[in-house]
Order: structure tokens, then C-alpha cells, then sequence
């Protein structure tokens, strides 16, 4: 086995709690939501976690028992966890998947079928792989390359890839920040964005790293999109310019982030991830970690 590096350990239980907190404000009216935010009222516990942080644990265990992404592998693991606690909010292309390799069938034949040959470009590749940023710090094109291998276990779009290695360079790029102080908004979303392919993700960044200062998350959200449409390109540039408004302060980030409604659950761990894997949970209020739903063991 591989040891955990401490800072991927960090981002994996930051992307916990993002998922946790975000999923629990799904459901009041977005008035009494609004106004509650506004006055920093937490939901009560207990704040469980969904897909985003079970699809995490997988791809961290597995980063520990092979020291890289076997995308085949990866795919099983996967299954065999959905096959456990099929509950945890998986999107609806996902449980075919899920199901379909599960019972034998080829992740690769199966993935490339979705939306008439398209290919997902779902956020889920994009959600779960902060983590994976923060193991392979060091190394930014090993970076891209296993975190475009990741995504492969369960979306065959190539936007769906370029979220992935999105989040995991903004991720492993805060790590590279750590102790230091942190890049600002625009050059750390510009320097995401340079490392990518071309794909509306990279473009999605461009424009989020021209937003002025003082733009507001609302505005930011209706001109990035924060998940409403579940893909990558209109999730990843928004959560990417949230987290790096806020890196050395995870709370209020998280906080920023919800503002941006859509999808809270996702867009608050791929934020909490990134910012995670720079500060750990320090700052982060003692009730939060207490409320949320505890994280197996590695």
C-alpha cells in the first residue's frame, strides 16, 4: 500500500464537508434559504455526505492501493461501492452505469453509449477528484494525466475530463501554496486554465479569471453557471472562482459558494476540496465537523 499524503487527507475531508453542508440546503424555499445564509444559520445536523465524497473515498483508497489510476479498476471499485449504498444521490446516467458494470459489463462500452455516443459530461468526475490533485502535487502533468485516467472509469466526454484535471490542478496547485501566501483570483484561475486542453471548461475559466473584483456570486453564477445544468463546464468555473476568492478561509468559501445555488452539493466539495487541500479545516467552526457525518477509515 501507498501511504495517504497528509494534504490529499485534508482535501478528501474538506470535499466531505462541502458535500455535506451544500446537500443540506436543497430543500427550503429560496427565500427563508437566502435569508438564513445571510445570517450564517447553519442547518442542523446531521450533515450526511453524498456521491461526491463515497466516489472520493473510493479514489482515494484506490490511489493507496496502486499509486495510480487503473481506470478499469477504478471502475469496479466504484460499482462495488454503489452496489453498497446505492443512495447516495447518484444522477440518473449513473445508476445505469453503475449498475451495468457491476454486473460485468465493460466501463468503457458502457460510458461511450451514454447520450447517443457522446459520452457524460456529467460533473461527477469533476466532484470526487480534489483529492487526487493533492496526492500528486508535485507533479502537474501527472496531475492532468491520472485525473483524465479518473474520470475515464465513468465519463467518456472530453469535457467531462477537462473538469476533472481542472479541480485536481487547482487543487494541487493549492497545496503547492501552502505556507506561503495564496496566488490571486485571476492568476490562479488563469494558470488552471493554461494547463488545460481546449475545451469550454478552459473557456469557462478564462472568462471567471476576467470577472472584476468585487463581482458578486450571484452575478458570478448566472454568468458561469453553478450546476444547474449538472456538466462539467457549467459547474467547474464557478466552484474553481469561488474557492480561489476565499483560499485561506474555508468556511467562507463555503459560504460564497451556496450562494451560487445550483448544485450545492457538488459545487461546495469541488470548492472545499481545492481550498482544503491548502488550509486543511482549520478555521472550520467545531460544530460543522461534528455534524457531519463521519468519514470510514482509510
Amino acid at each position: 500500500m501507498f501511504p495517504v499524503p497528509p494534504p490529499a487527507l485534508d482535501s478528501l475531508n474538506g470535499l466531505a464537508l462541502g458535500d455535506a453542508f451544500g446537500d443540506r440546503w436543497f430543500h427550503p424555499p429560496v427565500d427563508e434559504a437566502s435569508a438564513d445564509v445571510a445570517a450564517r444559520l447553519v442547518r442542523p445536523g446531521p450533515w450526511h455526505w453524498t456521491d461526491d465524497t463515497a466516489m472520493s473515498l473510493v479514489l482515494v483508497r484506490h490511489l493507496r492501493d496502486r499509486g495510480e489510476v487503473e481506470p478499469a479498476a477504478l471502475a469496479r471499485e466504484f460499482a462495488a461501492e454503489y452496489a453498497v449504498a446505492p443512495h447516495r444521490k447518484y444522477g440518473p446516467s449513473m445508476h445505469r452505469v453503475m449498475r451495468a458494470v457491476h454486473a460485468g459489463e465493460d466501463h468503457l462500452a458502457v460510458t461511450r453509449a451514454l447520450f447517443d455516443g457522446q459520452g457524460s459530461h456529467g460533473n461527477g468526475a469533476a466532484m470526487r477528484v480534489a483529492p487526487l490533485g493533492a496526492w500528486f502535487a508535485d507533479d502537474l502533468a501527472v496531475v492532468a494525466e491520472q485525473a483524465a485516467r479518473s474520470a475515464t472509469a465513468t465519463h467518456a466526454h472530453p469535457e467531462a475530463a477537462a473538469g476533472a484535471c481542472a479541480v485536481a490542478l487547482a487543487a494541487a496547485l493549492a497545496v503547492r501554496s501552502r505556507g506561503g501566501a495564496a496566488t490571486p483570483r485571476a492568476e490562479f484561475l488563469r494558470e488552471v486554465a493554461g494547463l488545460l486542453p481546449e475545451s469550454e471548461v478552459r473557456s469557462g475559466l478564462r472568462i471567471a479569471a476576467a470577472l472584476p473584483p468585487g463581482t458578486s456570486v450571484r452575478h458570478a453564477s448566472v454568468v458561469l453557471g453553478s450546476g444547474f445544468g449538472v456538466s462539467a463546464q457549467d459547474t467547474v468555473p464557478f466552484a474553481l472562482w469561488s474557492a480561489a476568492g476565499h483560499p485561506d478561509d474555508l468556511a467562507e468559501a463555503l459560504w460564497q459558494t451556496l450562494t451560487g445555488w445550483g448544485d450545492m452539493d457538488t459545487t461546495c466539495a469541488i470548492a472545499a476540496g481545492v481550498v482544503a487541500a491548502r488550509t486543511g479545516l482549520a478555521g472550520v467552526p467545531a460544530g460543522w465537523s461534528a455534524a457531519r457525518e463521519p468519514l470510514p477509515a482509510l
